[in-house]
C-alpha cells in the first residue's frame, strides 16, 4: 500500500486527472508545492470532492514516489468567500499562481504557507466590505506579491540605485524627479532608456512602504494612494515577475481589470 503520511496545506490548483480523478497542486510546509492524485473526486457524492482551489486542507496521503494519492481529507478552512468580488478573487488566484512560480518542485519554503494564508484572510475580509472597496483589494494584492517575492528570494531592490549604488531616497515635492525600473537590474535614479516604467517621488515612497506588515494608511484611516498609482505599482510587480521568475502570473491581468472597474 505504501507509506502513509499526513499533510496540511493550501490547495493552489485543481484539474482533471483521468476520467474520475483530480490532480491537486498543494502548498504545504513540509513538502513545498506538491502534486497529488485525488481518486474518484469527480464522482457524485465522493468524500474527496472537497479538494477544490483556495481551500486549506488536512490530508492523509499514501505513496512517496510518482504521484502520491490522497486517502482522506478534512477541510480546515475554505476561502470561497473571496469569490464574492472579482477583485478579491483575482487577487487570491494571483497569489496561488505566484506560489507555484516561486517554489521549484517539492522544495519547502519556510514561512510561505503562513504568509499566503495571512493575505488570503485579508482578501476574504475585504470581500465582505459594504460598500465594496476594490482599491483596497488591489493594493493588498500588490503588497502580498511584494511580500511573497521577498520571501522567495526575488525581492524588489528598493533601497539603492542599481547603477550608481546611491540610496534611493525619493525627494518628495520635486515632481520632475524620476526613478526608472530596469526589469533585469533594479531601480535607477533619473530617466533611463529602456525603462519598463518610471516612478515619481511619491510613487517610489509608497512602494518602499510595502515590505512592512500593513498597508499604508493616512491618519484619517484612508488608504494612501489613488487607484491609478496602485495600478502603476502593479505594473512594477508584473515586470519584475516576468523578468525574474520562470513563469508569468497571468491572474495579475485580471487584478488590473478589476482594479480599473
Amino acid at each position: 500500500m505504501g507509506t502513509e503520511r499526513r499533510l496540511e496545506g493550501l490547495a493552489l490548483k485543481v484539474g482533471p486527472l483521468g476520467e474520475h480523478d483530480r490532480l491537486l497542486t498543494l502548498l504545504s510546509r513540509e513538502s513545498g508545492v506538491i502534486r497529488l492524485a485525488v481518486p474518484g473526486a469527480r464522482r457524485p457524492r465522493s468524500s474527496l470532492a472537497a479538494a477544490v482551489p483556495l481551500t486549506q486542507l488536512d490530508l492523509q496521503v499514501v505513496g512517496q514516489r510518482g504521484l502520491p494519492r490522497i486517502r482522506q481529507l478534512r477541510v480546515q478552512h475554505s476561502f470561497s468567500a473571496v469569490g464574492q468580488r472579482l477583485e478579491t478573487l483575482a487577487g487570491a488566484q494571483a497569489l496561488a499562481e505566484l506560489c507555484i512560480a516561486l517554489v521549484a518542485g517539492d522544495d519547502p519554503m519556510p514561512g510561505l504557507l503562513d504568509m499566503v494564508l495571512l493575505h488570503l484572510e485579508r482578501l476574504e475580509q475585504w470581500s465582505r466590505l459594504q460598500p465594496p472597496q476594490p482599491t483596497l483589494a488591489l493594493a493588498g494584492t500588490v503588497q502580498a506579491c511584494v511580500h511573497l517575492l521577498a520571501l522567495g528570494g526575488y525581492g524588489l531592490p528598493l533601497q539603492s540605485c542599481c547603477r550608481s549604488g546611491s540610496a534611493l531616497i525619493p525627494p518628495i515635492g520635486q515632481w520632475d524627479w524620476r526613478c526608472s525600473l530596469l526589469a533585469e537590474e533594479g531601480f535607477a535614479i533619473e530617466r533611463q532608456p529602456g525603462a519598463a516604467i518610471q516612478l515619481n517621488p511619491s510613487e517610489l515612497a509608497l512602494l518602499q512602504r510595502l515590505p512592512r506588515a500593513e498597508l499604508p494608511h493616512r491618519r484619517d484611516g484612508e488608504l494612501m494612494g489613488p487607484v491609478d498609482v496602485w495600478l502603476r505599482l502593479l505594473t512594477v510587480v508584473e515586470c519584475w515577475i516576468r523578468a525574474h521568475l520562470p513563469r508569468p502570473v497571468r491572474s495579475l491581468a485580471m487584478v488590473r481589470e478589476a482594479g480599473r472597474s
